[in-house]
C-alpha cells in the first residue's frame, strides 16, 4: 500500500492503544519528526502512563509541533487521536501554520490490540477502554475528511506500506529561468503582444491570425502575475495567448482575483458583475462554449503562488509574506489573491491595503501586481509590476535574474480608474531603521556563511551606532579585523614574513600581494560626484557629498568643512573614474596619515606617558647606580638591566614619534587609497588587487600632495627567490621605521581557496613597531618567549566572520537591496568587534 503525503504536513496517527502506531512511526518516519503523547507525559510527569498529566503533555506536544511547523518541518503525532476533539486541535494547529493535515488510520482489530496490551506490564487498563476507543474510531472514519484532513489513509497491514512525499503544487524550485515576469494585463492583448515583441519573443498565430503561443530564442520563460482579464478590450485574446503559452511550456501563470471572480461566474456562482467583469462576459459571448469551458478549467488549475529558482523567487498576484512562502491553506490563497487590508476603506470606497512589503525581511524576491502604481519601485526585495496599462499607464515586465524593467505604454485609456494611481507600497523612510532588525541574539546567514551575534555584543554596537556613527545611509561597509601571521620562532622576532607566506600556502593560495602598511588610521571614504548625487542615491540631503569614517563607523573629522575639503580633493582626482565605472559615487578603502590625526589622545594618554615617565625616571636611576658603583657597590648587573631599559624606552619613544607630525586643516594630511570597494551597481571585491592598486595609483598621480602611493610586491608562493626578495623589502621598510606590510591573496578578497577559508589580509608588523604594541622591553628574550604563546584562533575566526559580513554588505549595496539589509550586516561587523580578543594581535 502506498501512502501519498504532502512533503510539509502534520500527520496524525489514528488508532486504538496497541494498534502499532509507535512501531509504525519508528519504521516510516525520522525519530525527530515523531511527537509521542507517551513521551510527553513522561517528560512532564516522569510516567508515560500518568493520564492525569495528559492535559499538560498535549500542551507541550502542540507547542513543539508548532515550532517545527513554523520552521517548515514535518510533524507526526503519535497518539490515539480517536476522539474528534483531539483531532480538531491538530487540524487547528495545521491551519495556524498553513500546512496540510493528514490522517493515517491504523485499523488494527481490537482482539490483536488487546493481546498486545496484555503483553505490556505497564498497561493496566481494562479491555473496555479498547472497546470504547474502537467505537470512537469506527464513528470517526467516515468523517475525517469533513473534519479538515486533506488526505486520509486507512492502513490494515502496517508491514506492507510505502510512503511517497508529494511536493507542494507551488514548489517549482527546479525551474530556474531566466524569466520575463509580466504585470497585470487586464485584457490589453495588443499591448501584451507589443511587450513580448520588445522582450524578444516570437508570437505564433492560428489560421484566424489570433495569437496562440510565443517563444523566446534564448529559452526564456514568461511568468504572468494574474489579472489577465476584465476592463480591457480583449480578455479572451489574452486568455487564448497565455493558455497557449502555458500549454506549450513557455509560460507559467498565477491566478489573480479577477480570474477567480470570472471562474465563479462561469461555474454558476452568484457574483456582482462589477470592476470590468461585464466587459469580459460580453467579449466571451463571441467565443465557443468549448473555449469558455477550457478557460474555466485552466483558471481552476492555477496555483496560488509559485516558488522558483531554488526558492529565490516567489510570484504571487498580490504578493506574499515570508511565512506563507510554500505553504498551502485558504488563508495563504486569500493573501495571494487579495493581499492584506487594514479593515478600512478609503474615500473612493476601496479597501485600504496594508503595506506588507515594508515589513518584509525574506531572502526570496517577491514579484506581484494587483494594486496599480505609477511606476514599479523596489521595496525590501519586493516589486509590484501592475503599472495600470488598462487605465492608460504602462504594461511592465521584470527580466529575472537581470532585474531589468521593460515597459510599453498603453495604446489608450481602456477603462476609467476609480482613483488616481498611487504607489502600491509607499516605501518607508530609509532614514528610519527598525530596532528589531539589529537587537537581541541574532542568527545571520549570507552567501559567505552563517554566524550568531550575541545580544550583549549587539547592545554594545547599538551604543556606538546610535550615538557616534555617520548617517547609516552612508555606512555601506566596515573593514574586518586583521589577523597577524603565525608566531615566528626567529630570534628577536614575534612576526616575520616566512610564517605569513606559509599560512597562505597552507590554505591553497598561490599568489599574494604584499602592500606597504601605512602607519595611520583606517579611513573609509564614500565620495559622490556632487551633493545632488549624494541626495539622489543615498537620500542624504544635508548638503554633504559623501563621508569619511573610521573602522568603527565614526566620522573621521568632527569638522564637516574639513571632511568636505578632503572629499573635494578626492573627487577631483577620481573624476575620470566616475564615467569609467558608470557611477556617481565610489567607496574607497584607505589609510589616513599621520596616526596622530585621529589617535592624538591615545598617543598622549597611553604611549607618550610611558615614554615620558621612562625618560624622567631611568636617567635618574642610572645616575644613582653609577654613584653606588663609584662607592664600590656591586651594582653592575642592575645597571646593565636599567641601561637596557632606558635604551628600550628610547626606542619606544622613537617608534611612535615616527607616526606623528603636525597638521593644519589638510596641510600635513596624507590619504593612502588601496582599494576601490564599490560603485553604483557593482562590488569590486572579486577583482584582483592589481586592478585596485592601478586605479589607486591614478588617483595618487592626480593629487600627489594629498594622496600617497602604496608600495607593493607581488609574490608567487612557489618562487623562493620572490619570497626572499619580498622578505628583504620588508626588512628595509621596517628598518627605516615603517610599520610593516599587509599580505593579501592577489586574486582579490576571495573568501575561500580550494574549499578552505582564506584570510582577507595578514598583517606582518616590524620589530620596532611592535614595541609600541607590546611595550618597550618586549624584545627581551624572557618576554618574547612568553609572548609567543599568543592564541590566534579567536582572532582569525573573528576576521573571517567579519570579512564575510563585509562581502555580503557590499553585495547587497550592489544589488540595490534596502537599507535595513545593508545596515544589518554592517551593524553585525561592529557587534563582533565586542567579542573579547587580545587587542595587541
Amino acid at each position: 500500500m502506498n501512502l501519498d503525503i504532502p512533503e510539509l504536513s502534520l500527520i496524525a496517527l489514528v488508532g486504538i492503544s496497541g494498534s502499532g502506531k509507535s512501531t509504525f512511526a519508528r519504521r516510516y518516519f525520522k525519530p525527530t519528526e515523531v511527537l509521542s503523547s507517551d513521551a510527553f507525559r513522561a517528560m512532564v510527569a516522569d510516567d508515560e502512563n500518568d493520564q492525569s498529566a495528559s492535559k499538560d503533555a498535549f500542551e507541550a506536544l502542540h507547542h513543539v509541533a508548532g515550532i517545527r511547523l513554523r520552521a517548515g518541518r514535518r510533524v507526526v503525532v503519535d497518539a490515539t487521536n480517536v476522539q474528534q476533539h483531539a483531532r480538531a486541535e491538530l487540524v487547528k494547529l495545521a491551519r495556524e501554520h498553513d500546512v496540510l493535515p493528514v490522517a493515517i488510520v491504523l485499523d488494527t482489530p481490537e482482539p490483536i490490540a488487546w493481546e498486545r496490551t496484555q503483553a505490556r506490564q505497564d498497561r493496566t487498563f481494562g479491555r473496555q477502554v479498547l472497546r470504547s476507543q474502537q467505537q470512537n474510531l469506527r464513528r470517526s472514519l467516515r468523517n475525517l475528511g469533513r473534519e479538515g484532513f486533506r488526505k486520509v489513509h486507512v492502513v490494515t497491514d502496517p508491514g506492507d506500506v510505502t510512503i511517497t512525499y508529494e511536493r507542494a503544487w507551488n514548489d517549482k524550485r527546479e525551474i530556474t529561468g531566466p524569466f520575463d515576469i509580466i504585470g497585470d494585463v487586464h485584457g490589453c492583448r495588443s499591448e501584451l503582444e507589443t511587450l513580448l515583441t520588445k522582450l524578444g519573443w516570437a508570437i505564433e498565430r492560428d489560421e484566424a491570425g489570433r495569437p496562440v503561443n510565443a517563444t523566446h530564442p534564448e529559452g526564456r520563460l514568461a511568468v504572468f502575475v494574474g489579472d489577465l482579464v476584465d476592463r480591457g478590450p480583449d480578455s479572451p485574446g489574452v486568455l487564448r495567448l497565455v493558455m497557449g503559452m502555458t500549454a506549450a511550456g513557455t509560460a507559467l501563470c498565477v491566478p489573480g482575483n479577477h480570474e477567480q471572480k470570472l471562474l465563479r461566474k462561469l461555474r454558476g456562482r452568484k457574483v456582482s458583475v462589477t470592476h470590468g467583469l461585464a466587459e469580459t462576459l460580453s467579449q466571451l459571448e463571441a467565443e465557443t462554449p468549448e473555449f469558455i469551458e477550457s478557460a474555466a478549467t485552466w483558471i481552476d488549475g492555477l496555483v496560488s503562488h509559485l516558488r522558483l529558482d531554488g526558492g529565490r523567487l516567489v510570484v504571487a498576484h498580490a504578493g506574499l509574506k515570508e511565512e506563507f512562502h510554500g505553504r498551502a491553506s485558504g488563508r495563504v490563497r486569500a493573501f495571494c489573491l487579495y493581499g492584506e487590508t487594514t479593515g478600512e476603506t478609503d474615500e473612493y470606497g476601496l479597501p485600504v491595503r496594508y503595506p506588507w512589503a515594508n515589513d518584509y525581511r525574506g531572502s526570496a524576491m517577491v514579484v506581484y501586481g494587483h494594486v496599480p502604481t505609477p511606476k514599479p519601485e523596489w521595496v525590501n526585495n519586493t516589486i509590484c509590476l501592475d503599472t495600470g496599462c488598462v487605465f492608460g499607464g504602462h504594461l511592465t515586465a521584470l527580466r529575472y535574474p537581470e532585474k531589468d524593467l521593460v515597459s510599453v505604454p498603453a495604446e489608450r485609456m481602456h477603462y476609467e480608474p476609480v482613483k488616481p494611481l498611487v504607489p502600491a507600497t509607499p516605501a518607508r523612510d530609509d532614514a528610519t531603521l527598525n530596532l528589531a532588525d539589529v537587537t537581541g541574539r541574532r542568527h545571520i546567514r549570507t552567501d559567505y556563511g552563517a554566524l550568531t551575534v550575541d545580544a550583549e555584543n549587539a547592545a554594545a554596537a547599538l551604543e556606538v551606532m546610535s550615538r557616534f556613527a555617520v548617517d547609516p545611509r552612508y555606512l555601506l561597509w566596515l573593514p574586518p579585523t586583521m589577523s597577524p601571521p603565525s608566531t615566528s620562532t626567529l630570534e628577536g622576532y614575534l612576526e616575520y614574513p616566512t610564517e605569513a607566506f606559509a599560512d597562505y600556502r597552507a590554505v591553497g593560495v598561490e599568489r599574494v600581494v604584499c602592500e606597504e602598511k601605512h602607519m595611520g588610521s583606517r579611513a573609509v571614504v564614500l565620495v559622490c560626484r556632487d551633493a545632488a548625487s549624494a541626495a539622489g542615491r543615498f537620500g542624504v540631503d544635508d548638503g554633504s557629498s559623501g563621508t569619511v569614517y573610521t573602522r568603527t563607523g565614526r566620522p573621521f573629522f568632527t569638522d564637516a568643512e574639513l571632511t568636505e575639503a578632503l572629499l573635494a580633493r578626492v573627487r577631483a582626482a577620481a573624476d575620470p573614474l566616475f564615467d569609467e565605472l558608470a557611477t556617481d559615487w565610489l567607496l574607497l578603502d584607505c589609510e589616513l596619515l599621520p596616526w596622530s590625526a585621529k589617535a592624538g589622545a591615545l598617543i598622549k594618554g597611553q604611549y607618550a606617558a610611558v615614554g615620558a615617565a621612562a625618560r624622567a625616571a631611568l636617567p635618574t636611576a642610572l645616575s644613582a647606580l653609577d654613584a653606588g658603583i663609584g662607592r664600590g657597590l656591586d651594582l653592575s648587573e642592575l645597571r646593565a638591566r636599567t641601561a637596557a631599559r632606558a635604551a628600550n624606552a628610547g626606542a619606544f619613544t622613537e617608534a611612535y614619534r615616527r607616526y606623528c607630525w603636525p597638521i593644519d586643516g589638510l596641510d600635513g594630511i596624507q590619504l593612502a587609497p588601496f582599494m576601490i570597494l564599490a560603485s553604483e551597481g557593482a562590488s569590486h571585491t572579486a577583482r584582483d588587487h592589481g586592478w585596485h592598486l592601478a586605479l589607486c595609483d591614478r588617483l595618487v598621480a592626480a593629487d600627489p600632495d594629498l594622496l600617497r602611493r602604496t608600495d607593493r610586491r607581488i609574490v608567487d608562493l612557489g618562487d623562493e627567490t620572490a619570497i626572499k626578495e619580498a622578505t628583504e623589502w620588508w626588512l628595509e621598510l621596517t628598518g627605516a621605521g615603517g610599520e610593516g606590510m599587509v599580505i593579501k591573496p592577489y586574486n582579490g578578497l576571495q573568501h575561500r581557496a580550494k574549499g578552505k577559508p582564506v584570510q582577507p589580509g595578514i598583517k606582518c608588523r616590524g620589530r620596532e613597531y611592535l614595541r609600541i604594541i607590546y611595550g618597550p622591553d618586549y624584545t627581551e628574550p624572557r618576554h618574547l618567549e612568553r609572548l609567543r604563546d599568543r592564541g590566534l584562533q579567536r582572532k582569525r575566526g573573528l576576521a573571517l566572520r567579519e570579512h564575510g559580513l563585509g562581502l555580503a554588505a557590499l553585495d547587497a549595496v550592489a544589488a540595490g537591496e534596502p537599507l535595513w539589509r545593508v545596515h544589518e550586516l554592517v551593524f553585525a561587523v561592529l557587534a563582533l568587534e565586542s567579542e573579547p580578543t587580545d587587542p595587541r594581535l
